[in-house]
């Protein structure tokens, strides 16, 4: 027998793993949470990484997961092992070619992260929703419920297909099991080998589509015999579980760990069993071994082949003893009798002699935890007298009161198992930090370690909490840490907006990251957090890692500080050793930026040990905890439901807090209540170098920084200390007061506000200092928003981009990164015509930070009301989504204007004075000004008449004005996935705008290769550089020839984008607006607080081009085409590349390459511009 090898991953890694081993091609699309499986193999292939044919694995990335599961469908009739990975809605996508597969009898493996499907909302998260929509298309299901099952049974899937001519779906709980990081046994490439049926391979290569042996396949087949030729398959499936169980005892036999199609666990007289598939399995065993130690007979049958359901291996396992089973399921199936596995079950016993009871109950959807405490609710269940069928478990349901009662959690874990959570910032490296300490730990011990990262659904800047664990014993708990011996806090604001300390041990410790010093600190823990740490007599460290980052050049990157600090602290391993390890997985993490940033990181591990004790006085333990009144006017929404869903206690709402928003609805407006403080630095606005341009207010991402206009009276009662200057533009606002006012708990601290600051004479008028040096802003910023009046009704917003930044940003505070690059474009758009959009978003970075619940950035405007109504439906139709919005509205008013027709001639009530005004609603309808002024005149006069006309009007008055219809996704929509459906709208001819921010990558799901992305970059998806170039999006619209196009970039030319948003609107008919958006994942060099210059540079080299192209001016007889960039410095082109890790680690990697692809970029860039160019001039 082989060496055991072990290796320290997640199931992500864990299922590549092995589906490269038994793949030839691999044809992939990113999604969460599958994309990293198709990541690894893209990596090891690029580097030349042999699968079990002594080959690598030739990865194809399609536009859409419909087109891998084309390409999985194409490459398996030629002949060829083929896999991909996918979850959720991408998995839906597939069914149709899933159908074909299985028909075919084809050898295709889908490796599946399960997980929610979106229904009245979105979410990432794991569940069985997916797996099961796919459940009648053919293909064999297996399941697995840990990172080792995934080692062990994911051979099992590609070994049965090639045997069976049955494809498979192999597939485990997303981000559960798919992100959890566990020490496991690695699948043996050489043990496996042997495994491969070659008599069957050999019949499949033979049969593959092939001229020298034609056959024709697919082919339109009629009543006749289309029933035959299906049920003549029944014999390939009938064969199935055998194969399956005789794999599983090979396997078996290699790694000793038993398996088998149903695998039973507990009593061997048990009374009462759980029948259950995927990651709760393993704590419902750990529930089993305690129940059973206080005499209770109770057991588990673990579900791994799901499809063909076999009731022979189902018997097998099921004790004779058994009396009741509770079967359950991870999905929810509105309007079933019951959820797929019950119903499974309960036909699979109606024969039985002494058929048990049978009942069936939902859990975990979307990764809702599933504890101990729930696990033995469910086992009370069973064994009552009257057992509650098609409850639910783990939430409170008191509408329809289906839950099961929520029992005192408790530990069960092996004694000695150490936990501890880490509280961070999104992209400040904790996570990654933590997923390097838990490699450390099981690579250079023999503890067994766990490793699981908590998420919001915000982008860098979101909360994090990364749940580790490590003993001496297997840990099965894939469930998040409630009771650990340590806590580290790495964001100071953080101790007063969650319970950090929740579950800390007795005698635990607590490290926390703060300014103070540990005598200062004393005045600024909240009271209820001194009570806990004496009461629990916790030992305390803290440490300025802000500080110590900054001194060494990190910015706000303090995961290397800190986890050196917790390897000092906790001791779980020498620290002579931990420094060592996590200097190697610096070279590892940060290689490739160079040897600056590697260099930067040992300094941070070396300061790692500058802590302080903090001694904690015993009288702390006296002090009395009162709770203050609420006073505060909000709304219920925000005070019931936001409230406590930011404070991360959402999942003990319960499900009547949701009446009256059954529909998924949340009210607009929300994150103005959110105040999340996460920025270490703020800017401060010096009013005697400030020249009042708006700059850094069109450019704050967050629109965290505003201009403040006051009159005499408004500027009289304002807090003290809030300064403002005489306003010298426009006119209108001239004897008015001017200040730049930042609110500091909603600023995210990139500094592009300070650093486009052209300030007086080269003197800033914003400068970055600490946030708590500036909190006495906050005040005056509730002031400027609730007691200061927005002046843009005063001026003509539209005359300039200064004049637009005067109108109330309806896009305020979302979720996007620190420096995003892309949401100043979204914020000027809501600026000029919020109160009349509708927004159709595809899924993707902007729908995520532009709707998280209970986060929502779209507001109404303070002084109408109105606000753009936004809305997501999937990733691929968004364009057909905002069509079908556009076509709606139209419908409506065109109602209206056959009722004003009819009015006008028939109505004997209506006034001369109101007919006139429909007749001018009718001439202007495509007007939203002039509909605005005639809908605020015919109103009141249609109130007043009262006659059926103006009562079918009234019905219909929210349609009057002229709408703007935007559609908003990214370059991964535009460019790939829904570039067919925005072809056909743009096509149409309707009157829409869209808008793609283009990253140039699939920013949301990571930073995956898209058609956006140049040649030469590297991405995911792209390891060794993309070889093709980027494709020219703006000009394929343009040949439609009536298709407004503008190509823009805010930082290098704000005039030419207000220009082309406003010309866009103007134009009856479809736009299109492409934006350059710097994106985190490209790793600029000079940081994201400089993300707007960097745009600059893009354009100043030669990178990006500015254009524009409008149809009204070519049907005028001008030349519709504008190149607004000026003449590129080319000599800068390739420093502009180097400036970008996405560029400068192929240096790295693959030397030779680069210099040729980076080559090849300028020169498409040159292309391209020249194109531009013939075309301004007109040739």
């Amino acid at each position: 027998m082989a060496e055991k090898k072990f290796m320290t991953c997640d199931g992500n890694q864990a299922a590549a793993h092995v589906a490269y081993m038994f793949s030839e091609v691999a044809a992939i699309y990113p999604i969460t949470p599958s994309s990293p499986m198709a990541e690894y193999v893209d990596e090891w292939a690029a580097k030349g990484q042999k699968n079990i044919f002594g080959d690598t694995v030739k990865v194809v990335e399609m536009q859409s997961e419909a087109g891998a599961a084309g390409a999985v469908h194409g490459s398996l009739q030629a002949g060829a092992l083929t896999s991909t990975f996918t979850a959720s809605q991408g998995l839906l996508l597939m069914i149709p070619n899933m159908y074909k597969i299985a028909g075919e009898l084809l050898p295709g493996v889908f490796h599946v992260t399960a997980r929610s499907i979106a229904a009245q909302a979105l979410s990432i998260f794991g569940d069985h929703a997916d797996v099961m929509a796919t459940r009648q298309t053919g293909f064999a299901m297996l399941a697995t419920s840990s990172v080792q099952e995934i080692m062990d049974l994911a051979p099992v899937a590609h070994l049965a297909a090639i045997k069976c001519r049955v494809p498979f779906m192999h597939f485990f709980d997303g981000f559960r099991t798919s992100h959890e990081i566990m020490k496991v046994e690695a699948a043996d490439m050489e043990s496996l080998r042997g495994l491969i049926d070659q008599d069957a391979l050999k019949r499949y290569r033979d049969n593959a589509l092939n001229p020298e042996h034609p056959v024709t396949r697919g082919t339109a087949q009629n009543a006749d015999i289309y029933f035959q030729t299906r049920e003549i398959q029944n014999k390939y499936y009938d064969a199935v579980p055998d194969v399956v169980a005789d794999y599983m005892k090979e396997m078996t036999k290699i790694t000793g760990r038993a398996y088998a199609p149903f695998c039973y666990y507990g009593a061997p007289d048990a009374t009462d069993i759980i029948v259950a598939m995927g990651s709760v399995n393993e704590t419902i065993k750990t529930v089993i071994d305690k129940l059973s130690a206080e005499g209770r007979k109770v057991g588990l049958i673990t579900v791994h082949l799901y499809r063909p359901f076999s009731v022979k291996y189902l018997m097998a396992v099921m004790p004779e003893t058994v009396r009741r089973i509770c079967v359950l399921d991870r999905t929810k199936e509105p309007g079933a009798n019951g959820d797929p596995l019950y119903l499974d079950i309960v036909e699979a016993m109606k024969d039985c002699a002494n058929r048990p009871l049978i009942i069936g109950g939902r859990y975990g959807l979307s990764s809702k935890d599933v504890t101990p405490a729930g696990v033995v609710s469910i086992y009370d269940n069973l064994a009552s007298e009257n057992p509650k069928n098609q409850f639910t478990v783990g939430i409170v349901d008191d509408v329809t009161f289906k839950s099961l009662p929520i029992l005192p959690e408790f530990s069960i874990l092996p004694e000695g198992t150490f936990e501890a959570r880490f509280y961070g910032l999104g992209a400040d490296g904790t996570v990654g930090a933590n997923k390097n300490s838990i490699k450390i730990i099981g690579d250079n011990t023999n503890k067994y370690s766990q490793a699981y990262f908590d998420y919001d659904s915000k982008k860098s800047g979101g909360y994090t909490c990364s749940h580790l664990r490590f003993g001496d014993q297997p840990i099965k708990a894939p469930y998040l840490v409630g009771t650990p011996d340590f806590v580290a806090v790495h964001v100071p604001s953080y101790l007063e907006k969650y319970d950090c300390l929740r579950g800390l041990k007795e005698n635990g410790t607590f490290l926390y990251n703060t300014p103070y010093n540990a005598e200062e600190v004393k005045n600024h823990l909240p009271d209820e957090i001194k009570k806990y740490l004496a009461e629990k007599h916790i030992t305390m460290y803290i440490i300025d890692a802000t500080k110590i980052a900054e001194e060494i050049g990190l910015g706000n990157r303090t995961n290397t500080i800190l986890q050196s600090a917790f390897f000092k602290i906790s001791e779980v391993i020498p620290y002579d050793l931990a420094v060592e390890q996590m200097k190697k997985f610096i070279v590892k993490s940060y290689g490739k930026k160079g040897e600056k940033i590697v260099n930067m990181n040992y300094a941070a591990v070396d300061r790692g040990g500058e802590i302080q004790k903090v001694e904690i006085p015993a009288e702390w333990a006296d002090i009395v905890i009162t709770k203050k009144e609420d006073t505060r006017e909000i709304p219920a929404f925000i005070k019931n439901i936001m409230e406590p869903m930011v404070r991360q206690c959402g999942g003990d709402l319960p499900v009547s807090a949701f009446t009256g928003w059954e529909d998924g609805t949340f009210p607009s407006g929300t994150t103005k209540y959110e105040k999340r403080g996460v920025a270490s630095h703020v800017p401060q606005w010096l009013a005697e170098n400030c020249i009042q341009c708006n700059q850094c207010s069109l450019v704050c991402p967050h629109a965290a920084i505003r201009p403040a206009v006051m009159t005499a009276e408004e500027a009289a009662n304002a807090p003290q200390g809030m300064d403002a200057i005489d306003v010298k533009m426009p006119k209108e606002l001239q004897g008015m007061k001017f200040r730049m006012q930042v609110s500091v708990l909603d600023c995210t601290g990139c500094g592009n506000c300070a650093d486009i600051c052209p300030g007086n004479k080269g003197n800033k008028a914003l400068v970055m200092k600490p946030l708590s040096t500036q909190m006495a802003e906050a005040e005056k910023w509730e002031y400027a928003q609730n007691n200061v009046t927005y002046k843009d009704n005063l001026i003509d917003k539209f005359a300039s981009v200064k004049n637009s930044q005067f109108a109330q940003p309806l896009f305020e505070f979302s979720g996007a990164c620190a420096g995003c690059g892309e949401t100043p474009y979204i914020k000027t758009i809501t600026q000029l015509f919020g109160e009349q959009m509708m927004i159709a978003n595809a899924t993707g970075c902007s729908s995520i930070y532009g709707a998280s619940a209970p986060a929502t950035p779209y507001c109404p405007n303070t002084r109408s009301g109105f606000g753009p109504a936004w809305a997501n439906s999937l990733f691929e139709d968004n364009a057909e989504f905002g069509l079908g919005m556009a076509t709606a509205t139209r419908k409506m008013r065109d109602r209206i204007e056959l009722i004003m027709k009819d009015a006008i001639d028939n109505c004997q009530c209506c006034s001369a004075e109101l007919k006139a005004l429909f007749q001018a609603w009718i001439d202007n309808r495509e007007s939203t000004i002039e509909t605005k002024k005639l809908t605020d005149k015919m109103i009141p006069m249609m109130e007043e008449c009262g006659c059926d006309y103006c009562k079918q009007l009234l019905e219909l008055k929210h349609y009057l004005v002229k709408k703007s219809q935007w559609i908003f996704g990214g370059d991964g929509w535009g460019y790939d996935i829904g570039f067919g459906g925005l072809d056909h709208v743009l096509a149409s001819g309707e009157d829409v705008n869209v808008l793609v921010v283009d990253t140039e990558v699939y920013s949301n799901t990571g930073g995956q290769s898209s058609k956006a992305t140049p040649a030469g970059a590297v991405a995911k998806f792209a390891s060794s550089g993309k070889k093709i170039r980027k494709k020219d999006l703006g000009m394929i619209a343009k040949s439609y020839g009536y298709v407004y196009v503008a190509q823009v970039a805010m930082g290098a030319n704000n005039a030419q984008y207000f220009k082309a948003i406003k010309e866009a609107e103007a134009h009856h008919g479809p736009s299109l607006i492409i934006c350059y958006a710097p994106c985190i994942n490209h790793g600029i060099g000079i940081g994201m607080g400089h993300s707007q210059m960097e745009e600059k540079y893009a354009v100043e080299c030669g990178y990006w081009h500015l254009w524009r192209y409008n149809p009204d001016e070519e049907e005028a007889g001008q030349n519709g085409f504008h190149l607004d960039s000026k003449e590129p410095d080319w000599s800068k082109f390739q420093n502009y590349l180097m400036g970008e890790v996405r560029y400068s680690s192929l240096v790295k990697t693959f030397p030779e390459e680069a210099k040729v692809l980076f080559q090849k970029t300028e020169e498409n860039a040159k292309w391209r511009y020249n194109g531009y160019k013939k075309l301004a001039e007109g040739k």
